[in-house]
């Protein structure tokens, strides 16, 4: 539930309230008994906390290469690149020579 910020306008006394969000919001100053007692817009307070992603995570270094999305759009991969291997070395063996001689 959450806590809102009560002031009366007409004597000033200020008071913080645990309600439902449903429950009808509070009128009637219960110091000085007037029908001016308003509620507060404030500013919410809250924290974060745990290993989510923050903006300041990566500010003033580089992201890490772990899939997370770069800046740019762009997926970095964890995985090495593969790279293809030469041709040299993927040809096969030459054909030793033929020992067979023909008759004459």
């Amino acid at each position: 539930m959450p806590i809102y910020a009560y002031r009366c306008e007409a004597c000033g006394f200020a008071k913080d309230v645990l309600q439902k969000i449903s429950d009808p919001q509070l009128t009637v100053c219960p110091e000085c008994g007037k029908d001016s007692f308003k509620k507060q817009l404030t500013a919410a307070g809250f924290q974060l906390k745990g290993s989510g992603w923050y903006v300041t995570d990566f500010r003033g270094g580089t992201p890490p290469a772990t899939g997370v999305s770069s800046p740019s759009g762009a997926i970095a991969s964890s995985a090495p690149a593969k790279s293809e291997a030469p041709a040299a070395t993927a040809a096969a063996p030459a054909a030793a020579p033929s020992s067979t001689t023909k008759g004459d």
